[in-house]
């Protein structure tokens, strides 16, 4: 099934650090953000089917690259009967915060072709630094950025009151993702 972006006009102009160069265009049918939790110490596998990407990456110019990114939380997708309850209050409350976000403050070149982004993740209005693991691959003029990193759910309060029992619901959840992008310049 394919993912909807949405990357506009006005996104990009609202992240004037990522206006001073190029900006690297996503793939839609190529990229997708995943996770795994485990409920009751069973691995339950997810998905965003909407976000965008605003990306404007340099690898010989790391200091002045810069990555962000905006999921719609509303777009969780792991089953029916979940679906109807991760918008609600005690998981990702969606209506008073319908987006989680990703800044980078830096990017560090670990060798040829992986990174280390370091940035502020914010969900249900709050953040938490991370470190991002990212390899980039060649594939003609596409790149594709691929990764994954941990968080803790209860750090963002998902999963409030009852839910935050954590032998019910693990606290820990693994977030992978796989971003195709076109205009990167070769590593």
């Amino acid at each position: 099934m394919p993912f909807r972006f949405t990357l506009t006009a006005l996104a990009l102009a609202s992240l004037s650090p990522l206006t001073a160069f190029a900006q690297q265009a996503l793939v839609p049918a190529q990229s997708e953000i995943q996770f795994v939790s485990k409920q009751m110490g069973v691995p339950v596998e997810g998905k965003f089917k909407t976000f965008s990407a605003q990306v404007a990456f340099d690898p010989a110019k790391l200091a002045t690259s810069k990555i962000a990114f905006t999921v719609d939380t509303g777009s969780v997708d792991i089953s029916r009967e979940a679906n109807a309850e991760l918008p609600k209050p005690v998981w990702f409350n969606v209506a008073k915060f319908p987006q989680a976000t990703f800044q980078s403050s830096s990017i560090k070149r670990i060798d040829a072709s992986k990174f280390e982004v370091a940035g502020k993740l914010s969900i249900k209005g709050l953040s938490s630094d991370v470190v991002v693991p990212v390899t980039l691959a060649q594939s003609g003029a596409t790149t594709i950025a691929t990764g994954a990193f941990p968080i803790k759910r209860l750090t963002f309060r998902i999963g409030e009151q009852e839910w935050s029992d954590t032998s019910m619901v693990a606290d820990d959840v693994q977030v992978k993702f796989k971003l195709a992008l076109t205009g990167v310049a070769k590593l």
